[in-house]
C-alpha cells in the first residue's frame, strides 16, 4: 500500500454506482486497467453501463465493446432502467445472420470462426478511432476461449493494457467467474479486482454481495458489502464501521418515557444514546412499551424510526389507538416515521444503510427494531447477527441515536421459556417482561435485569395495559413472580389492590 498522502494525488473517476466510491475509496484509478468478475447474473454488465454513463454525464468519451450480447440486447437492457446509451460508442463482435453470407460487410467477427489477433485488430481500430476516455469490454470469456492457452491469453491481455495505456483510457474488463476459488490468469495485470456474488436462499429474493478483493498501491474496504439492482441500476451498501462515524453525542440526559414509575423503575429513565433490549413473551406489551417512547420522543419534538418486522403499520396504527395513542398526527408530521420490512426481501447491509440514512439525512434520535426475531430471519447466522448488531448500535450510540429493540421469547408462561438468540449482552438496558398467574388472572410484570450507565430499581412491577399502559407500585407481596406461578408471602395482609 502506498503512503495515504500519496493517495490523494492518484486521480480517480467514479464509477457511477452508489456506494461502490466509498468501498474503493474515492473510485477507480484513471488510466488503469480494472476486472469486474461473477458469475451470470451477478450484474455486471449493469456496472460496467453505469460506469460508461458516468463519464457520459461529464462529457467524456466512452465505448462499449460487446463480445457477447448484440447492441440491441444491450440497449434493451439498459432501457429496463431507464438509461439510454446516447453518446455512448457500442461496437459488436458477434455473430450475425447477415455475417454469414458472401456479399455482406464483413464487420462482424465470430470468435469461434476467427483469430484472436483478427478480433483484437477490429477492437483496436475502433478504440483509436473514438479515442475513448472509458471502455468496456464486455466480456473477456469469448477472448480467452479464442486464445485457447492461459499464456496466449496472458500475452495478449499484456499487448492490450499497453495499448489502452497509451490511450491513456481507463477501461473496465468485465469476465465470467471460472469457478469458486479459480484464479484468473489476468489478475496480477489489472489495477483492481471487483467480485460480484449472488447467494440463492431457500426463500426469498437473490441476496446479492461484492467484494474488492484488490486494489494496487491504494486503501479500500475489505470485506463483503451487500449490494442490490434496482430499476436504475446497482446500489451498494458499503458494510457500516461504527468506528469511521466517530461523534459526540449532545450530552448524556436521560430519555423519559412520559410514565414516572416506569423511569423510576429505570433509575430515571434511559440514557440517551443507549441500546435497550425488551424481552419477553408474545403479548406481554413489547411493542406497547416501545410506542410510549417514541410518543413521548415527539412530545420532545425528537423524530423517531419505527422499524417493524412482525405486524403490519395498520396493526400498529390500531394498537397504539387503543392505548390512547394516535400515531397518524405523528406520522404526518414528520415526528415517527413507520416502516414495515420484509426480511425476506431485505439484505442486512440494507438494513443497515436504511437506519443510517435516517440518522444522518433527517436526524432520527429513536430507533425502535420489533422485533429482532424478524431481523434473525434475514442474516445467515447467529454469529452473524450478533457482529452485525454490535457494529449498528455502536454507531448508534456514537450518534446519540437512543435504540429499542424487542425480542419475543419462546413460549409463554412458566419457567420453560427460552430466547432464539442471546443478545442480552450487546444491549446496554435490559428490560424483562413476564407472564404471572394470581387469583386466576394472567397478569404481567416487568423488570430491569441490567442498566451499565446508572442505577435501576432491583423490583418487579405489574405492568397493566388497558386504555394506556400503568406500571404499577413494586410486587412486595410475591415471591417467585418471573417464575410464572407467584407465592404470597405469608404474615402480608392483603390489600384492596391485591383483590383488583
Amino acid at each position: 500500500m502506498t503512503d495515504p498522502a500519496n493517495e490523494a494525488a492518484v486521480a480517480l473517476l467514479g464509477t457511477g454506482v452508489d456506494g461502490l466510491d466509498d468501498v474503493l475509496a474515492g473510485g477507480l484509478v484513471r488510466g488503469g486497467l480494472h476486472l469486474v468478475e461473477g458469475l451470470p447474473g451477478s450484474g455486471k454488465t449493469t456496472l460496467a453501463l453505469q460506469f460508461l454513463l458516468a463519464g457520459a454525464a461529464e462529457g467524456q468519451s466512452c465505448m462499449f465493446v460487446t463480445l457477447a450480447e448484440s447492441e440491441r440486447e444491450l440497449k434493451m437492457a439498459s432501457a429496463s432502467h431507464g438509461w439510454s446509451l446516447d453518446g455512448i460508442a457500442i461496437l459488436e463482435v458477434i455473430a450475425s445472420e447477415e455475417s454469414l453470407r458472401p456479399e455482406a460487410h464483413y464487420t462482424m467477427y465470430h470468435p469461434s470462426e476467427v483469430e484472436l489477433a483478427e478480433t483484437t485488430k477490429l477492437v483496436l481500430a475502433e478504440a483509436e478511432r473514438v479515442q475513448p476516455a472509458r471502455l468496456v469490454i464486455d466480456s473477456l470469456s469469448e477472448l480467452r476461449l479464442l486464445a485457447e492457452s492461459p499464456l496466449r491469453y496472458r500475452r495478449q491481455m499484456l499487448a492490450l493494457k499497453q495499448f489502452f495505456a497509451r490511450l491513456g483510457s481507463t477501461v473496465l474488463l468485465v469476465e465470467d467467474r471460472l469457478g469458486e476459488g479459480a484464479e484468473m490468469p489476468i489478475h496480477s495485470l489489472v489495477q483492481s479486482v471487483i467480485s460480484l456474488e449472488r447467494d440463492i436462499h431457500p426463500y426469498g429474493t437473490l441476496r446479492r454481495r461484492l467484494q474488492v478483493s484488490k486494489v494496487r498501491g491504494r486503501m479500500f474496504r475489505e470485506g463483503y458489502h451487500d449490494f442490490a439492482i434496482r430499476p436504475g441500476g446497482l446500489q451498494v451498501y458499503p458494510r457500516l464501521v461504527a468506528a469511521e462515524h466517530r461523534a459526540t453525542p449532545d450530552g448524556q440526559n436521560s430519555v423519559l418515557s412520559g410514565l414516572s414509575t416506569l423511569d423510576a423503575l429505570l433509575g430515571g429513565g434511559l440514557t440517551r444514546g443507549s441500546s435497550t433490549l425488551i424481552i419477553g413473551a408474545a403479548g406481554t406489551g413489547k411493542s406497547s412499551l416501545a410506542t410510549q417512547y417514541v410518543v413521548a420522543a415527539a412530545a420532545r419534538r425528537e423524530p423517531s424510526l419505527f422499524l417493524l418486522f412482525d405486524e403490519s403499520l395498520q396493526t400498529l396504527q390500531i394498537r397504539s389507538a387503543g392505548l390512547g395513542h394516535d400515531l397518524a398526527p405523528l406520522v404526518d408530521s414528520g415526528l415517527v416515521e413507520l416502516r414495515q420490512i420484509d426480511p425476506a426481501e431485505l439484505s442486512p447491509g440494507e438494513f443497515s444503510d436504511l437506519i443510517r440514512q435516517a440518522v444522518t439525512a433527517r436526524g432520527i434520535r429513536m430507533v425502535v427494531i420489533d422485533s429482532l426475531t424478524g431481523l434473525l430471519n434475514a442474516m445467515p447466522n447467529e454469529q452473524f447477527l450478533s457482529l452485525h448488531l454490535h457494529e449498528l448500535l455502536t454507531y448508534l450510540g456514537q450518534q446519540g441515536v437512543t435504540t429499542l429493540l424487542a425480542l419475543t421469547q419462546h413460549g409463554i408462561i412458566g419457567a420453560d421459556t427460552s430466547l432464539p438468540v442471546d443478545a442480552s449482552y450487546l444491549a446496554d438496558t435490559v428490560l424483562l417482561l413476564r407472564y404471572f398467574e394470581t387469583g386466576g388472572e394472567v397478569r404481567q410484570a416487568m423488570s430491569v435485569i441490567k442498566k451499565r450507565t446508572g442505577a435501576h430499581e432491583r423490583t418487579i412491577r405489574e405492568l397493566r395495559i388497558g386504555n394506556g399502559l400503568e406500571v404499577g407500585e413494586p410486587l412486595r407481596d410475591f415471591r417467585h413472580v418471573l417464575s410464572g406461578a407467584p407465592e404470597r408471602i405469608r404474615g402480608r395482609p392483603r390489600t384492596a389492590r391485591d383483590d383488583a
